[in-house]
């Protein structure tokens, strides 16, 4: 009896970094696709560095979306599912481009689903500059702490040996069957265009009844985050910018109670969970100090 092919489509939203494109679709070049038949959707949200050119020159094969430069995290990738739909696969799995993948990441993934029906599989995510660290995986749930809390102390030696089951899988790399995508939609781009989009799909999509895992050997190297300056550096003007009008900053605090209300395990969570962060940042600001108005931030 033959084995089955299953159909992958790979989604990825990109935008101005086009080396780190393209040592993504290198990387996924070299994994191994026995029994898969695998098909790249990109979504070129508008670049101006020559990122579509040089997919086209040295990845003919890659399906290229052009945006606008408006679409952003979510818009992008909704539209790149949006087209991977159209070639029926069985899978979609959604990525970042500043990832490198072990050559077994795929299928692994894929076993993992398909010994665990109705669920979606996240890879385990590590940093590129400290590859036994785990990046971004196991986030819990807890009110009293303000909300959603990312483990720091795990690595590749202390996580469970076999897949294990989590509240939230970030997108840097995450597997859906199509039957999830069909039974669930589409990311929120209208609430979550720049951030949280990805985790709140997977929130989405367990409270709909979608079991999520970890598949611990399917292996994924991130660049690791770029944190924004603590408010506590900025001056007045500039942290009342940030957080009252600037929705691209995740310190935002529409963005912040937005987050909370569509994730949390309950409303009255959600709201509790946020009073706890806006005393954390009151706090914070007694504790560093206030700087003027017109301060030169650092």
């Amino acid at each position: 009896m033959s084995k089955k092919l299953y159909k992958v489509a790979l989604v990825i939203p990109v935008h101005n970094r086009r080396e780190t494109t393209l040592q993504c679709l290198r990387s996924l070049s070299r994994i191994d696709k026995s029994d898969l038949i695998i098909k790249i959707f990109i979504v070129d949200d508008g670049s101006t560095d020559g990122t579509s050119q040089a997919i086209r020159e040295r990845f003919p094969e890659v399906v290229l979306i052009d945006g606008d430069g408006t679409l952003h995290y979510a818009g992008g990738t909704n539209r790149g599912i949006e087209s991977a739909r159209t070639w029926e696969p069985d899978y979609i799995a959604t990525m970042n481009d500043d990832s490198i993948f072990h050559d077994q990441f795929l299928k692994r993934m894929i076993k993992t689903a398909e010994t665990n029906p109705h669920s979606i599989i996240g890879a385990l995510l590590l940093l590129w500059d400290e590859p036994h660290k785990v990046f971004q995986v196991g986030q819990i749930w807890n009110t009293w702490n303000g909300g959603w809390k990312i483990p720091q102390n795990l690595t590749v030696s202390n996580v469970p040996s076999e897949a294990f089951e989590v509240e939230c899988i970030v997108g840097n790399c995450v597997l859906f069957p199509i039957d999830a995508i069909r039974e669930c939609g589409r990311m929120d781009e209208k609430r979550f265009p720049h951030g949280w989009g990805d985790a709140q799909y997977s929130i989405r999509m367990r409270k709909a009844g979608w079991k999520l895992f970890i598949e611990p050997k399917s292996l994924v190297w991130c660049e690791p985050n770029t944190n924004p300056t603590p408010l506590h550096f900025l001056s007045i003007r500039e942290q009342l910018r940030i957080l009252l009008r600037d929705e691209r900053h995740p310190m935002n605090l529409k963005r912040q109670i937005v987050a909370r209300w569509e994730s949390a395990p309950s409303k009255p969570q959600a709201v509790a969970a946020f009073s706890v962060y806006l005393v954390t940042l009151v706090l914070r600001a007694i504790k560093y100090g206030i700087r003027p108005v017109d301060a030169v931030n650092d």
